[in-house]
């Protein structure tokens, strides 16, 4: 069963989102759109549910990726890695979400767009990117390159089809991802 995607990022959203509107109400410009370096993703609409991630919060992502990061998880839970989900699928409304919450704390666009896609340029849109974690560390630092659990998944993660999206000096523009890891169906 394919992915169903809708471009224009209007797939779960209210008839009353609009995408243009929320990047430019957040700062976001057309020049910093032009600039940016990843593609536009679809908002997909094809989800499965994918349990509860590291915070008890439910989680969704395609059936190929769900399956795929069952077996890459049961196989690393038999080489002694614990990996957990920290986040999945986001809807393009939601990195606004969360982009917004970054700009109330005070922080500057230019920074936030340094860990965060631009709205409708993430991954995660997809359905497909799994950020994850192991160990007793915080989420989502760079400090997950130390675990065993990344060691693992660089020599591991190929073989059910993950890879990793935000390596160091990535042509995206995105700062060092170790916990970010994509799906592809290799299409």
């Amino acid at each position: 069963m394919g992915t169903a995607c809708d471009i224009q990022g209007q797939g779960n959203h209210p008839v009353s989102f609009n995408l243009a509107k929320a990047l430019k109400d957040l700062g976001i410009t057309d020049d910093a759109v032009k600039a940016c370096k990843m593609p536009l993703y679809g908002q997909c609409t094809d989800l499965v549910d994918a349990g509860l991630d590291l915070f008890g919060r439910p989680q969704q992502m395609t059936q190929q990726t769900f399956t795929a990061w069952c077996a890459m998880k049961t196989t690393a839970k038999s080489d002694g890695m614990e990996l957990n989900i920290v986040s999945a699928h986001r809807s393009i409304e939601y990195q606004c979400e969360l982009i917004h919450r970054k700009l109330e704390e005070g922080r500057l666009i230019d920074e936030i767009l340094l860990v965060n896609a631009i709205p409708g340029y993430s991954e995660h849109h997809t359905g497909r990117a799994l950020d994850l974690h192991a160990g007793d560390g915080k989420p989502l630092e760079t400090a997950f390159e130390n675990h065993p659990a990344f060691s693992w998944l660089c020599d591991h993660a190929a073989e059910f089809n993950f890879h990793l999206s935000y390596p160091r000096g990535n042509p995206a523009g995105i700062n060092y991802e170790p916990w970010h890891w994509c799906f592809s169906t290799g299409n």
